[in-house]
């Protein structure tokens, strides 16, 4: 950590043990102790698999835009605790969030919560303690048993396009995980999905169907680069990447379901709010020593397709067809092998680093399993290491055993987990970063 950011690891890891432990009742007798906090605010929800994040962000500017007091609740964080909640445009303070947590540890004790229960309990009290009208809620994992879904009044729930991840916890087939993400729909709320595959809508059709939830589809909206158009709205958008058309499409999709719900969210306020958005790590620019950098989570199999064809869609180089360079850090119970063959091009190099304070898959293992990537793949020490290897090659204009005639890739790109990431934006050797 930089200096000055509070890890919270006094209040929160005597709970770590726990680890992830899905259910909803040990949150639910803690708010009842608390007064039920998180019945003095309305709320909206977002499940899926990616996306999630980027999604809250765009209702998060809007209903801001609209003048309604609002907050948000995201998962995970790169540098900070902090970041998971806001209270309004800012998060929340580091002291103010110590004496929250501060204040929960003798009754995180007595309901043995996991560290997301904790940290949940924390958001709430600290949005009904601020008055505000209405939160956006990430769902940290899942959706049935996810602990935000113990909020008794999210009357739109959101769903980005969902696939396979986290099979450990929530069932080896699309439709297990499917089906556990629907369960986020409680009686009479109304949910916005994008388009899924067949096992994913059915589960959602029938979760929906036995609440009496409305369902609505949405499709991406039209729209070139970051330019996009739904009806009469135009709006140059605030995160990059083709995907959030579709993003958008969800978000925009559950605003106006709000809207006619009494909510008064005008069409400015939609257009304004989207176009602020920003969400770090995802295709965001940075510079590192004088290199440009894309920072890109990538952490799973669904991510790293669409961040393959966002780079296939921007095409930066003339002498190869595929000149990215590569950093990557996988953690150890992702598909390593899938999301590899998924982000890397043939002839394309990739420095393969541990995910710091991570198991993580190393070369030799994820060689085992796709030998092909043999004259790919390069393991280096730690991401300083790796990104000043990448810097050099492509400052002598290598991509892969390929010449650019440009003189190298644009950019490094590093992907594969959130917390690389977040290891890299602690550093303090990131300048000029941008969404």
């Amino acid at each position: 950590m930089p200096d000055g950011v509070d890890s919270f690891a006094d209040l929160i890891e005597p709970f770590s043990r726990r680890g992830i432990d899905l259910g909803l009742e040990r949150l639910q007798g803690a708010l009842a102790e608390l007064g039920h906090p998180e019945r003095r605010f309305a709320a909206v929800q977002v499940a899926g698999t990616n996306g999630k994040g980027s999604i809250c962000s765009l209702l998060h500017g809007a209903l801001g835009a609209a003048g309604l007091r609002c907050g948000l609740y995201t998962s995970p964080h790169l540098v900070s605790w902090c970041e998971r909640i806001r209270l309004g445009s800012s998060e929340i303070s580091a002291p103010r969030l110590r004496s929250l947590l501060q204040g929960l540890q003798p009754l995180a004790q007595r309901h043995a919560l996991t560290p997301f229960e904790l940290i949940t309990a924390a958001a709430f009290q600290a949005f009904a303690e601020a008055g505000l009208e209405i939160v956006v809620l990430e769902v940290g994992l899942g959706g049935r048993l996810d602990a935000t879904s113990v909020h008794p009044d999210r009357q739109v729930v959101g769903f980005s396009t969902i696939g396979l991840d986290h099979a450990e916890y929530l069932g080896n087939t699309l439709g297990l995980i499917a089906t556990e993400k629907a369960g986020a729909l409680s009686p009479g709320a109304a949910a916005v999905s994008a388009p899924q595959l067949p096992d994913v809508a059915a589960a959602l059709q029938r979760r929906a169907a036995a609440l009496g939830c409305s369902l609505l589809w949405v499709d991406p909206l039209d729209g070139c680069g970051e330019e996009l158009l739904a009806g009469s709205l135009h709006w140059r958008s605030g995160l990059p990447g083709q995907v959030q058309r579709l993003n958008s499409a969800v978000a925009l999709g559950m605003l106006q379901t709000l809207r006619q719900n009494g909510w008064k969210i005008p069409d400015q306020a939609i257009t304004a709010g989207f176009a602020a958005a920003r969400w770090p790590a995802r295709l965001q620019r940075a510079w590192w020593r004088g290199v440009p950098l894309l920072l890109d989570g990538a952490h799973n199999v669904p991510a790293a397709v669409a961040l393959r064809a966002e780079l296939d869609h921007r095409r930066p180089g003339s002498g190869s067809s595929h000149p990215w360079l590569w950093v990557i850090g996988i953690l150890a119970n992702k598909q390593g092998p899938d999301l590899l063959r998924a982000l890397l091009a043939p002839g394309e190099r990739a420095w393969l680093v541990p995910v710091p304070g991570h198991a993580s898959w190393n070369r030799d293992s994820l060689l085992l399993a796709c030998p092909e990537l043999v004259d790919q793949l390069i393991a280096a020490t730690d991401l300083p290491e790796a990104l000043n290897a990448a810097a050099t090659a492509r400052a002598s204009g290598q991509s892969g055993s390929q010449l650019s005639a440009r003189g190298g890739p644009q950019v490094v790109v590093v992907a594969g987990s959130l917390y690389l990431l977040g290891s890299l934006l602690a550093s303090g050797e990131l300048s000029n970063t941008a969404s």
